[in-house]
């Protein structure tokens, strides 16, 4: 099956080397495209959360899969979040087509688009990370619990049920929240004059033109790739919210994995090891 060849593509929230990330699939959906630009916009790699002794062979293939796209000429950009924000005194460092940032800004053909995770509007994570790291702990543990549910249900041949989905959408704080994300996030980036603004951080995907006094601009959200799976997709005149969608799954070409996955785990253990370091 032919890759589609996109000029640009955002994902973000993946959270390498956690339960709850749904490697194989976002591993296909890497191997479906060709994009110009690839940017990876924060918590790729949980670190937060990184355990030695977990982090498997699909999630490897991700990082593999990564690399081979910057080998034959993908600009790929990772972008730091808080979940791997160990990386972030490493920024606007250049190995090759990987360039690790904080923020970009983009031209597009029709403004600027400025890109970053988003965790900067979080004051749990600004004044108080043990406790963002323990919400992030009990998120991890809903969704092994809800991945068990899952298994129980497709069994069954039910559809899939996201514990985390009703616990956001019934909790009214939970909503207030994210419309209080997205109106923040777009109100400076009209202040500033850009007409896209993209974050990551909440996991919600969202496409949507918000206006105020001073003028509007498009703000999109790429989701995760936990329980949303999502991408968004820029086709050179417009954006689109890819959802992945495993029935029927996608069909890729196989390559030659050219890193040795002892190699991937040792770089991702020193880092970890670093970070731990730094904090004692």
């Amino acid at each position: 099956m032919a890759k589609r060849e996109l000029p640009l593509v955002v994902i973000s929230d993946t959270h390498l080397g956690t339960y709850g990330c749904r490697a194989q699939e976002l591993y296909r959906y890497l191997k479906s495209i060709k994009p110009e630009t690839l940017v990876l916009n924060g918590d790729i790699i949980d670190i937060w959360q990184f355990r030695k002794r977990y982090f498997p062979k699909a999630h490897l293939k991700v990082l593999k899969q990564i690399i081979s796209m910057a080998s034959k000429g993908t600009k790929v950009y990772y972008l730091t979040g808080n979940h791997d924000e160990a990386l972030r005194r490493f920024s606007d460092f250049t190995l090759g087509n990987i360039t690790l940032a904080d923020k970009l800004i983009l031209d597009l053909p029709d403004g600027k688009a400025w890109i970053f995770h988003g965790d900067i509007f979080d004051a749990s994570i600004q004044n108080a990370k043990w406790l963002a790291k323990l919400g992030g702990w009990g998120y991890d543990l809903l969704i092994m619990i809800n991945s068990l549910l899952n298994w129980g249900l497709e069994k069954m041949g039910r559809e899939r049920y996201s514990l985390s989905k009703k616990i956001k959408n019934s909790v009214k704080k939970a909503v207030t929240y994210i419309q209080s994300f997205e109106d923040t996030a777009a109100e400076l980036a009209i202040d500033q004059g850009y007409k896209y603004v993209i974050c990551g951080h909440i996991h919600q995907p969202q496409q949507r033109e918000i206006k105020s006094e001073k003028g509007s601009c498009t703000y999109l959200n790429s989701g995760d790739w936990i329980e949303n799976l999502c991408a968004l997709e820029f086709n050179g005149e417009a954006w689109e919210l890819y959802q992945y969608d495993s029935k029927p799954p996608l069909t890729v070409e196989s390559e030659d994995e050219e890193l040795n996955d002892l190699d991937l785990q040792r770089i991702i253990q020193k880092v970890t090891l670093d970070e731990r370091t730094l904090a004692s």
